[in-house]
């Protein structure tokens, strides 16, 4: 091997351990994307995950600002070269990408590129996603070849095959993480099958205790029945949040209202800290707009009610023009964010900007130690 890619070396090293320091699928795919645009001296990078409807379940950038991104409209489709990648699992380096006769075009926002290196990432013979680089810095094309060069085409090989690894460890982990949250549901159910049971005993022996005192002390007997009636209403509650919580919530059958309720409501009986929702003058919107607010609402939920310490978190979703906004607000230690960032720990601050980012909307986060976090993420109308 020559000299490039010994020195190269040790920026490989330092891109895996920093994947190998998240534990969330979006984390790990952003840190991917900015690893390899790093070490290979590009100006564009991405990286998509495929679905299996002919799309990308995920796709991140880096080089491309907020803007830029919102202008460049839907997500790409796995057409062109991206599937001749995914199809045959072979990296793939070009001089200019808008020669070659796969080329199908790009949308008017976007920015122009030129030399080109993708490299497939699998896991065995499961295609996990599609990495690619766009314009190599300080390199120009040489005549008839590629500014990236085999060097890159090898860093950039063993740096995908830990992503796979680093990818397929994130979604053991949030497997690992929806299972829990299946027990807790199950757990709590069973609790509010045991309060249920423990307010009809009460409310038995508070009838029998009426009828004694119907004949002898007919006020006693009316209090005790005014206890019945309450003891009832009490029940009816308790049986319906069990019927509730017992049912999956899902996006597509209760909408995005009902569905944060519901898991607010199941958060704040399983944490120690008062969890509230509310919701004004609320629309329908775009299927994919309504599931990255949940995600985000979960992912900032998730912190402030294991990490922050918060007596009181609570969580509002308005409607906002023809868009809505969503904040998560708790009372709890706070931090720095630039410190965080500094540190390389995000609190899935990525992933829910990434979410906000991937829909057209903005993510904003306000937070100081001692005093609180809110998380707020506005997406646009529909």
């Amino acid at each position: 091997m020559s000299q490039g890619p010994r020195s190269g070396l040790p920026a490989v090293s330092t891109a895996i351990l920093a994947m190998s320091r998240h534990l969330e699928v979006r984390d790990v795919l952003q840190t991917i994307v900015v690893s390899a645009r790093e070490l290979l001296g590009a100006r564009y990078a991405a990286l998509g995950v495929p679905d299996d409807h002919g799309g990308f379940a995920q796709f991140v950038v880096d080089g491309v600002s907020e803007e830029e991104w919102k202008a460049i409209g839907p997500l790409p489709r796995q057409h062109g070269i991206l599937a001749a990648m995914l199809q045959e699992k072979a990296p793939q380096r070009l001089p200019d990408v808008r020669q070659d006769p796969r080329f199908g075009g790009w949308p008017d926002a976007h920015p122009d590129m030129s030399d080109f290196i993708g490299m497939p990432i699998a896991d065995g013979d499961e295609n996990l996603g599609v990495l690619f680089l766009a314009d190599k810095e300080g390199r120009k094309c040489p005549p008839g070849g590629c500014a990236f060069t085999d060097e890159d085409e090898e860093l950039l090989s063993v740096l995908a095959q830990h992503a796979a690894i680093a990818l397929t460890n994130a979604r053991l982990y949030e497997r690992s993480r929806e299972l829990t949250i299946a027990g807790e549901r199950a757990r709590l159910a069973h609790e509010l099958h045991d309060a249920v049971a423990q307010k009809l005993f009460s409310l038995r022996l508070t009838a029998q205790a009426a009828t004694a005192l119907v004949d002898r002390d007919p006020v006693r007997a009316k209090d005790e029945l005014q206890q019945v009636a309450r003891l009832a209403a009490e029940a009816t509650d308790e049986l319906r949040a069990a019927v509730v919580e017992l049912r999956p919530a899902g996006l597509d059958e209760d909408g995005l209202v009902a569905t944060l309720r519901t898991q607010v409501k199941v958060l704040d009986r399983a944490h120690a800290a008062h969890v509230s929702f509310t919701s004004h003058g609320m629309r329908a919107l775009p299927a994919a707009q309504e599931e990255a607010l949940l995600r985000v609402a979960q992912e900032a939920l998730h912190n402030a009610l294991r990490h922050s310490g918060a007596e009181h978190v609570d969580v509002t979703l308005a409607r906002r023009g023809q868009g809505a906004v969503l904040r998560v607000a708790d009372d709890g230690s706070g931090f720095d964010p630039s410190a965080v960032r500094r540190a390389g720990r995000h609190l899935g601050l990525v992933s829910m900007r990434d979410r906000a980012n991937g829909v057209g909307g903005r993510l904003n986060v306000d937070s100081e130690p001692g005093e609180g976090t809110a998380i707020e993420m506005e997406v646009p109308g529909g």
